[in-house]
This record gives structure tokens, sequence and C-alpha cells, in this order.
């Protein structure tokens, strides 16, 4: 193994700088991970825009990470091994100890590291992470296509388990991007009607492909509306983080209909209770999943062959890759890869 591994760190809002790091043994339950995919994600904007300038060493980004297992630290469950292929998502571990935990609800412990926030990610040849975060990569997966399936794959596959939707029912998606493009197949393949919801006819043949059975422009049409003439939609999976657009949708909903929130945006959403309250609808939030969740949405994606469509770039050319991520200007995830010359575990 290498005494050193190259990573990309955050020296100022929106800065990227290639470096090189001593490479640091794992810890008591912590797994070292040479790296071989990183998705770039929506989320990371929030991370390389907003990190604290005072850290030392400055914050590594990522948390869309494929990679083998290089060393172990004690204690680690014996269901890992080195060589093995692995991943980690946004959740980086639970603590085992929490009342989230305690009930099963490994997702919302409060007590794990943000991988790319709070601890460092995956735009690295190496990383560091808790084996209570792994996830076990499918052989039929090349690491580049399972790595934005840790993120926007069981984001969106969670969204549509917890919507209350049921095989025939009309499901929407609104903003067919990174997540939304993921949240079309995976609703497709459940067997609901899908009606994907976006701005401009751009990605209209895009969405249709990807198994829509319908297309709504907004730029053209009311939503909402044509929602209802169809019955309305026992879910809306809403990818988008401006307010007023989602609002708008919520007439869409059928009775008993939920909206399920993935989208995080700074304004409140406004909401009437009347409609609400007569038809029983709903409004929920939903979160990635646990490592097991996450497994199972790997597998679901082998069997229906659901793949990410995706865009690759070197590591090297990290920071170009992310400011292609911001403008939109990628179809419809970007995956930073690792040249096996490179690992530094070689």
């Amino acid at each position: 193994m290498k005494a050193t591994y190259r990573a990309m760190q955050i020296t100022g809002p929106g800065r990227l700088e290639l470096v090189e790091r001593p490479v640091r043994q794992p810890d008591t339950g912590q797994a070292l991970i040479a790296v071989e995919a990183c998705g770039i994600c929506g989320a990371d904007g929030s991370d390389i825009e907003n990190a604290d300038p005072t850290l030392q060493p400055p914050r590594v980004p990522g948390h869309e990470v494929v990679g083998r297992i290089v060393a172990l630290g004690h204690n680690v469950p014996s269901i890992w091994r080195v060589g093995q292929r692995v991943g980690i998502g946004r959740k980086g571990g639970h603590c085992l100890e929490c009342p989230q935990c305690r009930a099963g609800r490994f997702h919302l412990c409060p007590n794990q590291p943000i991988v790319g926030s709070n601890c460092d990610g995956g735009y690295a040849e190496m990383m560091i992470a808790r084996a209570t975060g792994l996830v076990s990569i499918p052989h039929e997966l090349s690491s580049a296509e399972a790595a934005p399936i840790l993120c926007a794959g069981i984001a969106t596959f969670n969204a549509l388990k917890k919507s209350g939707a049921e095989a025939g029912d009309t499901v929407a998606v609104f903003g067919i991007g990174g997540l939304g493009h993921m949240a079309v197949q995976y609703a497709r393949k459940m067997g609901f009607r899908v009606i994907a919801i976006g701005r401009g006819q751009d990605i209209a043949a895009d969405a249709l492909a990807l198994g829509a059975h319908r297309y709504i422009d907004t730029e053209h049409a009311n939503a909402a509306k044509a929602l209802t003439e169809i019955g309305g939609a026992k879910a809306i999976l809403s990818t988008v983080t401006q307010a007023a657009p989602v609002a708008a949708l919520m007439p869409g909903l059928a009775p008993e209909g939920r909206l399920v929130l993935l989208g995080v945006g700074k304004d409140p959403l406004p909401v009437m209770m009347g409609p609400l309250i007569g038809g029983e609808r709903g409004v929920i939030g939903s979160i990635t999943g646990s490592p097991h969740e996450n497994e199972r949405t790997l597998d679901f994606s082998v069997l229906t062959d659901i793949r990410p469509r995706i865009e690759t770039m070197p590591f090297e050319r990290a920071a170009e890759a992310y400011q292609r991520m911001r403008s939109g200007d990628v179809k419809f995830r970007m995956v930073l890869t690792m040249g096996d010359k490179f690992n530094a575990h070689q």
C-alpha cells in the first residue's frame, strides 16, 4: 500500500484542489476503501459552496462512493473482508445506541456522519468509512453504475415505497433530473401509471424513453388540472426545490394521495388545509435509507435492469465535472472514475 493518496479538497466556496494526503489506517469499526467511482450529487453543491473555510485539513466531498476494502479496523463484522467491493452513501453509518437505532430506524440515526459534509467523502482515491454504513455491491453492476444508486436510487426507490401507491395507481414524478430519472424507471417497474412532469420539451423524449406513460410540460399545460382529468395522482414525488411550483401541483392529488418531498428548498411550502382534510391527502418527506434498504435498491435495479444514465469523467477533472453538474449540463448523473494505475492501494 502506498503511503499517500490523492484527494480533491474544498479550498474555498466552489473551489476544489488536488492534493496528496497520507493514508490513515482505519480505527475500530472502520474500513479503509480504495475508491473506484464516486457520483456527483446535487447535494454536493451545499457541501462545496458552504464548506467551513477554517477546517483543517479541508473537507473532501462526495457521498456516492464505490470501491474495495483494503484494510479493516478492529471489531468490524465478519461479513466485510479485504478485497470486497462496497459502497457508502450520504448517511455514513449508524451508531447502534440511539433510540432510532434501537427501534431499527437506522437511516434516522442522528449520531452518524454525513459523508462529504462532516466527514471526508469519495472525491479521493481513498476514504475511511464506518462499517455500519457499508453496502455490498452486486457483481452485475459496474462501480460507475452503482454509485448514483447509493443516493439518487435509494432516495427515489424508498420514496415510492412510502407513497402508499399500489400497482395500477397513477404516480407523478415532478422534475426529471438526477433523482427524477431514477424515479420514473422505478415507478414503471413497480407497476404504476407514470406521469413525468417537467418544464420544457427538451426532456420529453427522455422521460418517455425512461418509462413514463405521459409527459406534461408545465410551460404549456396546467399539470395539476391534467392530473385531475385522469382521476388524480395517488402519489406525486417532487424532486424540485422551489416551493411555489410544488404547491401548484397539490390539487392534482387524488383523495388519500400523498405528496412526497425529496427536493430540499429554502422557502416554506404553502399548503391549503381544506383539500388535505377534505380528501385525507398528505404531505411527507423521505430521505435515503439504511444500508439494508440500499442493498435492496441495488438488487431491484439488477432484477429489473434499471440503470442510472451516467456520464463519467476522470477523478482529476472533478472541478470541471462538478461545474457541469451545477450548470445542468449532464444527462442525468455525473460520475468520477479512478484509473487503475492511480489506485493508492496498488
